[in-house]
């Protein structure tokens, strides 16, 4: 397993959670949904799996994410203040005039983001083009990338699953963020997607499924991904919309969400007793 302490992985996810919720209760409005459902993912690639270096963010042997989802920025900006990548008190002036962290991430304005994403559907053919790149260069640089489900309904998507499959790269992880909801409602009353991992692997991809937030199978999935050899990867995590937000979780159209700052300080509350129910 990637992780030698599960414990330090679940404070991770906890303050990335927290830090998340406290970013877009100040601003009182956001992508609250899919930004909760990747934080699991995220503790994860940041707190063990991935090679960073937070006071060299342009580090030439790093691991690349792609963070193809990008409007869930908020999470990915938290992960990265709580890693060092710049202050946290940044994250107070999310998607406001003159920010370095907009609704969607952005290479040029973020320490730490590799790719500018959240035009959906793109964000594959860059990441399978980023880990062609360094395969021919013989470099051991891994990338990740992280989609929505909503956006696997994209053409886009599955021209890149095919000729992602028939390039082999065995530098390439993609991650499903399938938390079952998109922007317009379920999945499955929208444009039903099936089963996932049955269909990449159809495609000739290393494909596992994984509950997205049980920290050791996150883990463990990654670790049989970069064991394989000869086969690009992907792991299906099924994960809750919202979760851990206790306005947003279960609610249909969690996709973007106006709140008082009086419900975000309720499910901060929340979250922090059911982490004290815990310890």
């Amino acid at each position: 397993m990637l992780a030698s302490n599960v414990n330090e992985l679940k404070d991770f996810a906890f303050h990335i959670r927290r830090e998340t919720m406290l970013q877009l209760g100040h601003l009182g409005f956001g992508h609250i949904g899919g930004a909760m459902s990747v934080v699991e993912l995220l503790a994860i690639l940041y707190g063990s799996a991935m090679k960073v270096d937070p006071k060299n963010p342009q580090w030439e042997e790093r691991d690349w994410l792609v963070f193809s989802k990008g409007h869930a920025g908020p999470a990915l900006y938290s992960t990265l203040a709580l890693k060092g990548f710049f202050p946290k008190d940044m994250l107070l002036t999310l998607n406001q005039g003159g920010t370095k962290l907009p609704s969607h991430a952005d290479r040029n304005l973020t320490p730490g983001v590799d790719v500018s994403t959240g035009s959906l559907g793109q964000g594959l053919s860059v990441a399978i083009g980023l880990a062609q790149a360094f395969a021919l260069d013989r470099k051991s640089n891994t990338v990740y990338a992280v989609l929505g489900d909503g956006e696997c309904q994209e053409g886009q998507i599955w021209e890149a699953v095919l000729y992602g499959g028939n390039a082999q790269l065995d530098n390439l992880v993609v991650f499903i963020d399938y938390n079952k909801q998109q922007l317009d409602g379920y999945v499955d009353d929208i444009n039903p997607l099936g089963d996932l991992q049955a269909k990449w692997q159809q495609f000739g991809w290393h494909a596992q499924d994984v509950d997205g937030h049980d920290l050791e199978a996150i883990a463990a999935a990654i670790t049989a991904a970069k064991e394989t050899r000869g086969q690009s990867s992907v792991i299906v995590l099924h994960t809750i919309k919202g979760k851990g937000c206790s306005f947003a979780e279960g609610e249909t159209l969690n996709h973007h969400m106006r709140f008082t700052k009086e419900q975000m300080d309720a499910a901060v509350a929340h979250l922090e007793q059911a982490r004290e129910g815990r310890s």
